[in-house]
């Protein structure tokens, strides 16, 4: 199946997600584990809610290893630079970022997406790959796409 029909139908299978009577974390935790369940390079998949006294990044519902990045400061590690800078981070290879909190050893790539509420950041979707170079220009605008949807619920 070519990548853009792929994401048409979780984009719609998201929609379903969040138009059911699912609780906000159970919704997001759903979302998780449909994208890191059909996209094979998407082997963490979580979402980071704003603490907004803090200026942190706190650790939502997510499917993965898990991480002892629970709490992120605003301009830390690409999740945080992500919330500092307001604009997607797209690493493709970690090794060469100065500025990564590792999660794990196996994570080679990283994509963070902020997520947005009346123009404030709310959220961040972070996915993280064990794959070198994985994300391309239409995984941007899908993770864009869903990180659009959820705002409302984060």
């Amino acid at each position: 199946m070519e990548k853009n029909d792929l994401f048409k139908i979780l984009t719609k299978l998201v929609s379903k997600i969040l138009a059911s009577t699912l609780g906000r974390d159970e919704k997001l935790k759903a979302i998780c584990k449909l994208l890191k369940d059909h996209v094979s390079y998407y082997d963490f998949v979580g979402f980071y809610i704003v603490d907004k006294k803090r200026k942190e990044l706190v650790l939502g519902p997510f499917e993965g290893e898990p991480t002892e990045h629970v709490r992120i400061p605003f301009g830390v590690g690409i999740c945080g630079q992500a919330a500092d800078q307001k604009k997607t981070f797209i690493v493709q290879d970690v090794s060469e970022e100065t500025n990564y909190l590792s999660c794990n050893a196996n994570v080679k790539a990283e994509i963070v997406i902020p997520i947005f509420y009346k123009n404030e950041i709310v959220g961040e979707l972070d996915i993280d790959s064990h794959t070198i170079s994985p994300f391309t220009t239409e995984d941007t605008k899908f993770l864009v796409k869903i990180s659009e949807k959820v705002a409302e619920l984060i």
